[in-house]
């Protein structure tokens, strides 16, 4: 099947409170058809951006509490993006940024939405993330451990709240809350429910995680997405899959039907040659819905701009890489980093395109992404 081409949301195009074009179960919106999800495509651009943080935070909570909110930095980098043709930016909520201040937090929503619609961006909000540390905690954050990727992120809900489900009624209460406020938002894209569920962080915090974490997320999971369809949302859910073999439905794992069945449209990660890339999408037309690659673009394993933008527009696949500017995320580090000792700069970075100046790392890179975007 030929995806449709996304176009950007026509401003003059009406959306109901109750969702795309259906009435609402009692338990919200359901599931949209591909048909719906078609529909929807066909009113976006070909969306092509990056997974972002301002380089002055080290994970999501330093990004979006009140005492570190850097609305300068955070200007200043969606310029970039936008002038190198950049129309989506994919970015992580938290949850605990949001129970100690939940009339800031979407207030400081807003203020990054209006900082992205000036520069023709609308942001994939990420609801929840399974990635790296379990431990979260408000406050301060620690400094970057040198050399370290990723070395200050965190997961949302931690694995104290994950454990704990009396907890849970607070996590249902700021999914809803959050979608809600946003439901009819046209500066938002859609809403990511849910980073990697299944990811137990091998090779970094895998010895901190809980032992049936996956058995609570898989719980969990359906239970996010029906608490974001109760808030009715015009965008569209999604999860994406990022491991194993996709190939036909028999080989989908537990979770990875639900992440498939509960999604509007559908996103996934790869981090692997155009080849790669390509059968992976190919295994995914079965759905009959629109793709959307959410993480991609690691240089070493050949998952490279110049070598997966040229294959996403042709079968009009929406491409975010994982990382923009270099920062206190220290993604130019690669996974490996917390196994093997690094002491400086990596020749070739592993992920993001700026320097924190806004030089590009690689100025042929960048004419690249301005050239198939056409800006």
């Amino acid at each position: 099947m030929r995806l449709l081409t996304f176009l950007f949301i026509s401003t003059l195009f009406v959306f109901t409170s109750t969702g795309y074009g259906q009435k609402p179960m009692s338990g919200g919106r359901t599931v949209w058809s591909a048909e719906q999800a078609v529909k929807w495509s066909a009113k976006q651009p070909w969306l092509v951006g990056a997974n972002f943080l301002p380089s002055t935070a080290i994970n999501q909570l330093e990004m979006w509490q009140g005492d570190s909110f850097d609305t300068l930095t955070i200007s200043r980098e969606l310029k970039w993006a936008s002038g190198i043709g950049m129309n989506t930016m994919r970015i992580f909520l938290h949850d605990l940024a949001y129970a100690a201040d939940p009339t800031g937090f979407k207030k400081r929503m807003d203020i990054v939405l209006q900082i992205a619609s000036r520069y023709g961006i609308r942001p994939l909000f990420v609801i929840f993330d399974s990635c790296w540390d379990p431990f979260p905690h408000t406050g301060k954050q620690h400094t970057p451990a040198p050399y370290l990727h990723n070395s200050g992120w965190v997961q949302s809900p931690g694995a104290d709240a994950l454990k704990d489900a009396t907890q849970y009624k607070r996590l249902e209460k700021y999914v809803i809350d959050v979608v809600r406020s946003f439901r009819n938002d046209p500066r938002i894209l859609g809403w990511d429910v849910w980073n990697e569920p299944d990811n137990t962080n091998e090779g970094s915090y895998n010895r901190f995680e809980p032992y049936d974490k996956v058995a609570l997320v898989e719980k969990l999971l359906p239970q996010v997405f029906q608490w974001a369809r109760m808030a009715n949302p015009v965008q569209p859910l999604t999860s994406g899959i990022w491991a194993g073999n996709w190939s036909s439905d028999n080989s989908l794992s537990a979770m990875q039907k639900i992440m498939i069945q509960e999604s509007d449209i559908i996103s996934f990660h790869n981090y692997e040659n155009a080849a790669s890339f390509e059968k992976h999408i190919q295994w995914l037309q079965r759905y009959h819905k629109p793709l959307l690659c959410t993480e991609y673009m690691a240089r070493p394993n050949h998952s490279t701009f110049q070598e997966i933008m040229p294959v996403a527009k042709k079968y009009h696949v929406g491409v975010i890489n994982w990382g923009f500017v270099n920062g206190k995320s220290q993604t130019i580090y690669p996974w490996d980093s917390w196994r093997k000792k690094y002491d400086g700069e990596p020749v070739l970075w592993f992920h993001d395109i700026f320097r924190a100046n806004g030089t590009p790392y690689q100025q042929e890179e960048v004419q690249f992404i301005k050239t198939i975007t056409g800006r």
